[in-house]
């Protein structure tokens, strides 16, 4: 005797035989953001340089069409952010040459480095404190690598 599987749709099933409904999956676009919300992600965008590029260019990503002062405030921040890993690449290429022709002399440029991250904290506050006050902010040197 054959046994049937107990799953399997019954002969006088309805939806025997036809593709499951189709869903729409098609995403909302996301809420503009509030002048407040706006000047807020803005100012962290040039807050977060104090850390590195990733904040600005998360928040850019994230908020850009979303709200213009953010776009153009995160923009900036990521543009300043990778000039200064330019300056940091320059130095540690200059320091490693230096280290090994001079035998250890390089490791004085190395205080460049934490120059370099002082002048990045001391415009990424100044920028985080005007951007908070809906001012925008432009840094005294910026490669403009982001259009």
């Amino acid at each position: 005797m054959m046994m049937s599987d107990p799953n399997a749709p019954l002969p006088d099933d309805p939806n025997l035989g036809q593709s499951p409904p189709e869903q729409n999956y098609s995403a909302t676009p996301a809420r503009p953001l509030s002048e407040t919300e706006d000047r807020q992600w803005a100012s962290f965008a040039h807050l977060g340089g104090i850390l590195s590029f990733l904040p600005a260019l998360i928040i850019w990503v994230v908020f850009r069409d979303r709200g213009r002062f953010t776009a153009v405030e995160a923009k900036e921040a990521l543009n300043f952010q990778i000039t200064l890993l330019i300056g940091y690449l320059v130095i540690w290429v200059v320091t490693a040459f230096l280290a090994v022709v001079t035998f250890g002399l390089g490791s004085v440029f190395g205080l460049l480095v934490w120059v370099l991250w002082i002048v990045s904290v001391v415009f990424s506050i100044r920028g985080f404190m005007q951007a908070k006050d809906g001012h925008p902010y432009r840094y005294p040197f910026n490669a403009r690598l982001i259009k």
